[in-house]
């Protein structure tokens, strides 16, 4: 089972201006139901780090950038905080707080500082320390997927360890794919392809399967980032370093999204609107 997961969370956040000058992307809040059942406010990154804590992960590694200090505060407990709701007789206030912070204790969380933007590929590498000989998960702090019971990373985790895959991860088809990576992909069984040319940003896709940002991995992937050139946007690009892999006949798979999950990216004021729009539908129906 893997146990381990590095969560580069180092993004500028330009497009999201003048929001994000002070406040990083991946602390934007988005709709999740709280624990009795109401609506609440979560920043998207908590959400990954409970829905990763929930698959069984407890070896957490985020990469942040400059100006990022308000994510290691927000996960960084604060009883005394607690406490004082308490005494007010905010009981509801801090039930899931209190859940958050128990999960924090559970879990050993490393920061990491990428100090320069050089790309999603150079983030993943400066886990490489971390993750030693082990295999892991990547997880985009910007991306979420709303699945019941997080199925979409079981199929992932599942699909990684049967076909002993060297890079696996997720899919899902849209219409217009050019500001994504893309595959090129053998259909193996019904939502799960083996992965023939992967390719970031294409002017002509190959295909209309874009990557989604979460992978599972072996400890080969660095080899493959430590020769990985810049590439697009004159940065280290993670989907070079898995092309190099499958270059070299290594096996890479792609786990295609189901219709009912939901896929939420805040790199846009367009995409977080769909976001709160999503996630605050997801509440209603919990």
């Amino acid at each position: 089972m893997l146990n381990k997961a590095i969560v580069p969370a180092a993004g500028l956040g330009t497009r999201l201006l003048p929001a994000t000058k002070e406040q990083p992307k991946e602390m934007l809040p988005i709709f999740s139901p709280s624990a009795d059942k109401q609506s609440q406010l979560k920043p998207l990154l908590q959400l990954i780090f409970e829905q990763l804590y929930d698959l069984g992960l407890r070896r957490f590694c985020f990469i942040i950038g400059r100006g990022k200090r308000a994510i290691e505060d927000h996960f960084t407990q604060d009883y005394d905080f607690t406490n004082s709701l308490r005494n007010r007789n905010k009981l509801s206030s801090i039930r899931d707080l209190e859940r958050f912070y128990k999960r924090l204790d559970d879990s050993t969380i490393v920061w990491l500082n990428q100090p320069e933007p050089k790309g999603f590929g150079e983030a993943v590498l400066r886990g490489r320390p971390f993750i030693g000989q082990d295999e892991f998960l990547t997880h985009a702090g910007d991306t979420y997927v709303i699945s019941e019971g997080g199925q979409h990373l079981k199929r992932l985790i599942e699909a990684h360890s049967r076909l002993q895959s060297e890079a696996t991860f997720l899919v899902e088809q849209i219409e217009d794919p050019r500001r994504y990576g893309v595959i090129k992909g053998e259909p193996v069984e019904r939502g799960l392809y083996r992965v023939k040319h992967i390719v970031e940003k294409p002017e002509i896709p190959p295909s209309k399967l874009a990557v989604v940002p979460i992978y599972a991995f072996t400890p080969r992937i660095f080899e493959e980032l430590t020769r990985t050139k810049p590439g697009k946007g004159g940065e280290i690009q993670l989907t070079d370093a898995i092309q190099s892999l499958v270059a070299h006949n290594r096996k890479a798979y792609a786990v295609q999204l189901k219709r009912s999950e939901i896929k939420i990216d805040i790199g846009n004021p367009e995409t977080y609107w769909q976001a709160l729009k999503e996630s605050y539908k997801r509440t209603l129906t919990k």
